[in-house]
């Protein structure tokens, strides 16, 4: 299990932007992870006082990046990335810092390479499925600089 430390060590977002407090499990397919952060008043995302439940991709999408930084191993420094789209996506709630203890961040990749994958995600609490969807990333941006020059 990965500790926030450790996560921000593997993702480019760091202090408060560093969402995700753990990694619970993960395997080549599948990353789950919890964060507590949403009920955090200093919580970066929140805009006039309020989380609300559309941030929840951003959580998946830090797990996204964890995922495939944990895939492809070595210590080398974060590679920047970004979504290219979502998908199919169902907000259940109107906000997350109203719900009391950790969320459950899940992302499972579908299918992709080293470089483009598109990812199942959810974020849950207490067994219920808050926000759900796809996204499309890119993980390496880099490159899409250096192709594009």
């Amino acid at each position: 299990m990965l500790d926030h430390a450790a996560i921000a060590a593997r993702i480019p977002h760091q202090g408060s932007m560093c969402l995700l407090a753990a990694v619970v499990d993960w395997s080549e397919d599948v990353i789950s992870c919890r964060a507590v952060s949403h009920a955090d008043p200093a919580n970066p995302l929140r805009a006039e006082g309020r989380l609300g439940a559309a941030n929840g991709i951003e959580y998946a999408a830090q797990a996204m990046a964890l995922h495939g930084s944990l895939l492809a191993g070595g210590a080398d420094r974060p590679r920047q990335g970004y979504l290219t789209s979502v998908r199919g996506v169902r907000l259940h709630v109107a906000r997350l810092d109203d719900l009391p203890g950790e969320l459950a961040v899940r992302a499972e990749r579908l299918s992709g390479d080293a470089d483009h994958v598109l990812y199942h995600f959810s974020v849950g609490h207490d067994g219920h499925c808050l926000v759900e969807g796809r996204a499309a990333v890119v993980l390496d941006a880099g490159s899409l600089r250096k192709a594009g020059t």
